[in-house]
């Protein structure tokens, strides 16, 4: 509401006001240089507004799509596993009850991770980076052994694996080639939450948006 942002001199918003229902799928769009990368940094709480109110439900989950490279000596498959923290919470749990042999709590942590979808969690992993155009020979390199456009792409899937009430991607399908985009329509139009997407790309976002900011 009234929302004014500026960046140094240059004002990017004055007296903005937008209201996102659950469940709508909006298409961001502007010349570049007009704020849209700042709205984003803006609702991550990354920067303040210079003036107005900005209010998100508390118990929402927020994932978004990092803009810096992925950097990780990690495998590519744990890369994108780490994208749900919570699951990674209750793995170190259960790793920590089996060494401290309390039975008790295994039981508990194995209940959460039921709960949280954890037991297919490689699976959906793994299915992530397909659709995305890596090779079930890839899923075990390091990430850094990746060009940085495939980096830009595990990105993109660990923002996908993070359970989300609101999902925030910043132009997606920049480094996707054709059927990796395909893809990515047909995921998001599945997605049940609320979506927000920067993007220059017409078709795409006629394919997964319902609304245009």
């Amino acid at each position: 509401t009234d929302i004014e942002l500026r960046r140094g001199t240059k004002v990017l918003l004055q007296d903005a006001e937008l209201v996102v229902h659950p469940g709508q799928h909006i298409g961001i769009i502007g010349a570049n240089g007009s704020g849209k990368s700042s709205l984003f940094k803006l609702l991550m709480g990354k920067i303040s507004a210079d003036a107005g109110e900005l209010f998100i439900p508390q118990d929402w989950r927020i994932a978004h799509m990092a803009q810096e490279l992925a950097n990780s000596d990690s495998s590519v498959v744990d890369f994108v596993l780490d994208g749900d923290p919570q699951i990674r919470k209750i793995e170190r749990a259960i790793e920590k009850a089996l060494v401290d042999e309390n039975h008790d709590r295994l039981a508990q942590e194995y209940e959460k991770l039921d709960n949280a979808n954890g037991f297919d969690a490689h699976y959906r992993a793994e299915q992530l980076l397909h659709g995305l155009g890596f090779a079930q020979s890839e899923l075990d390199r390091p990430v850094n052994s990746f060009s940085g456009g495939w980096r830009v792409r595990l990105n993109l899937a660990s923002a996908l694996m993070c359970p989300s009430d609101l999902l925030m991607l910043d132009e997606p399908t920049n480094h996707l080639d054709l059927e990796a985009t395909v893809w990515l329509e047909q995921w998001l139009r599945r997605y049940e939450g609320t979506l927000l997407l920067i993007s220059h790309d017409r078709t795409f976002l006629d394919s997964v948006t319902s609304h245009i900011v």
